[in-house]
């Protein structure tokens, strides 16, 4: 069930003269811009996420700061 070689090169004949080849070109570009961005964006995501993991609240001598914010009305009541 697959294509053949000659069915297409007839369907990228047809493709090419209802878009032109300048049309096709600058669709090329923009995907190929977009996918690069796209990687770009997943390999910062990463770098960030990886950054986000090794932050930790530690106090100067080197301890771990583990705390409950409370507020007043809660207390009072």
């Amino acid at each position: 069930m697959g294509f053949s070689i000659w069915q297409l090169a007839i369907v990228l004949g047809i493709v090419i003269l209802l878009f032109g080849t300048k049309k096709l070109r600058n669709i090329g570009g923009d995907m190929g811009s977009a996918i690069n961005s796209f990687k770009k964006a997943m390999k910062d995501g990463a770098n960030d996420a990886d950054s986000a993991s090794d932050d930790k609240l530690e106090s100067k001598d080197g301890k771990v700061i583990d705390a409950e914010v409370t507020s007043k009305e809660k207390d009072q009541a």
